[in-house]
């Protein structure tokens, strides 16, 4: 809740990523010790892919041409070719769980597509088309954990898309003071106007009545958003419900934390302490 710096990791109902995947439960007590060795090969595929989009001085294209590179051997992997050595390292103890788990390869490949994106864009023109980049960033890992459960229901599945975008949208409206000054607004342009907000306000991290209503208006939509996919807890099996429940509270309070701030995050980033984390393990309990 997370993730952080961008491009931004995927928040996902059973992993909260933050920037490069912070928290994502590969060592928690909740996850199921016959999973784990599946979600942290799943984290360090999509954490260095993370790192290759973003990390480093290199220019667009050529972490346009590593990314391809990259997609080269995961698909090479998936269908159990040799892939180059350059990441032998994660796909070497990727191949198996992909081939052990049945992964859905195309959901891989949709993540790759968001750290593409995050090479080339940097501006959204509307909400639709931010959760279309949720659609590819976030998504997937949702449905890949929920796959590795053996969730597959239509309905599940629409529920952990919305809890997943409304964790992405959660990262970004409390970190608008770290992406705004390195060229990124996910604020939607459309919004903007609405509000009465120009790029200009956003570039200078203008703390003003416009600005503040917008950022209230998106952070209220993605909690709607959580909410609406929150039934989804009750139908994940045994300890990874329970991550969800947590998952999904961790969202929640990020946003409580948001409005104390006077939804004021061009200038102040939320944190959470110890009595957040006391707080959505009580709310845990009741959902």
């Amino acid at each position: 809740m997370n993730p952080g710096s961008s491009p931004h990791a995927p928040h996902t109902p059973l992993a909260q990523g933050v920037s490069h995947y912070e928290n994502f439960p590969v060592a928690s007590v909740l996850c199921p010790p016959r999973l784990r060795p599946a979600i942290a090969a799943i984290y360090w595929f999509a954490r260095t892919a993370d790192d290759i989009a973003d990390e480093g001085d290199a220019p667009p294209q050529a972490r346009l041409d590593d990314l391809a590179a990259y997609r080269a051997d995961l698909m090479a992997t998936a269908s159990g070719q040799v892939p180059s050595t350059r990441w032998a390292g994660v796909f070497g103890q990727f191949g198996p769980v992909i081939r052990q788990f049945a992964l859905p390869v195309n959901l891989l490949d949709d993540l790759l597509k968001a750290f593409e994106q995050d090479v080339v864009k940097q501006r959204y023109a509307s909400e639709a088309e931010l959760l279309d980049y949720c659609r590819l960033s976030a998504n997937p890992v949702g449905r890949l954990l929920l796959h590795l459960y053996g969730v597959d229901e239509p309905k599940a599945l629409q529920e952990s898309d919305c809890i997943c975008s409304a964790l992405q949208l959660i990262n970004f409206w409390q970190d608008l003071g770290v992406d705004i000054p390195r060229g990124r607004i996910y604020l939607p342009a459309d919004a903007w106007a609405r509000h009465g907000v120009d790029e200009a306000q956003l570039l200078g991290l203008q703390s003003n009545r416009n600005t503040i209503s917008l950022i209230a208006d998106c952070a209220g939509a993605a909690r709607a958003r959580m909410l609406k996919g929150s039934k989804l807890v009750k139908k994940v099996p045994g300890r990874g419900g329970w991550e969800l429940r947590l998952v999904v509270q961790g969202g929640l309070r990020i946003l409580d934390k948001i409005e104390a701030l006077g939804f004021d995050t061009l200038r102040q980033r939320p944190k959470l302490g110890a009595w957040d984390v006391a707080v959505m393990g009580w709310r845990a309990l009741w959902m």
